[in-house]
């Protein structure tokens, strides 16, 4: 029997780091969907269907990830209201660099929930992380020999919510 694609019998630890793993990828995926409305406003009409597959499929995941937060028993951490973006992005070279930048981020959230994971769960995020690298090599235009791993030594994560001065306090 599983709880949210964990096995049941697998201890508390393992559950915490699956549940821990998860709502890092549910946290990735909203920063995600918010970078895909920028990517949208300033693709050019080329790339356009491009962005909008990104967007609907982060759409997609990051309501999948939810369900699967609460069948474990836990409330999905919420998207902020907004995120810093790593870089400028004012023109549709830019927008690229930037859909290259949150599929590289999205990939290594999921390659950590698929060393957290087991079954089911471990099978969805492998998945994820396939499409995220296929995503990013497409934007990019060459690829990683492990994606989502060798990045995260250069990337901090998925882009972070943006601070308003009382939060920097």
């Amino acid at each position: 029997m599983t709880i949210g694609g964990v096995p049941a019998r697998a201890g508390r630890a393992a559950r915490a780091a699956a549940l821990k793993a998860v709502q890092a990828a549910l946290a990735a995926e909203h920063a995600a969907v918010y970078g895909y409305g920028v990517v949208g406003g300033r693709i050019g009409d080329d790339r356009l269907d491009e962005a909008r597959e990104g967007y609907a499929a982060h759409r997609a995941r990051r309501d999948a990830l939810e369900r699967t937060v609460r069948k474990l028993g836990a409330t999905p951490v919420s998207a902020a209201a907004a995120y810093a973006l790593p870089f400028p992005v004012p023109d549709a070279a830019a927008a690229v660099r930037f859909a290259a930048e949150l599929e590289q981020r999205v990939s290594g959230a999921y390659a950590d929930l698929v060393r957290a994971a087991d079954g089911a769960l471990r099978r969805e995020a492998a998945g994820a992380l396939r499409e995220a690298a296929v995503r990013s090599v497409r934007w990019r235009g060459g690829g990683v020999a492990f994606p989502g791993l060798a990045e995260r030594t250069a990337s901090k994560g998925p882009a972070t919510p943006a601070r308003s001065k009382a939060d920097a306090r």
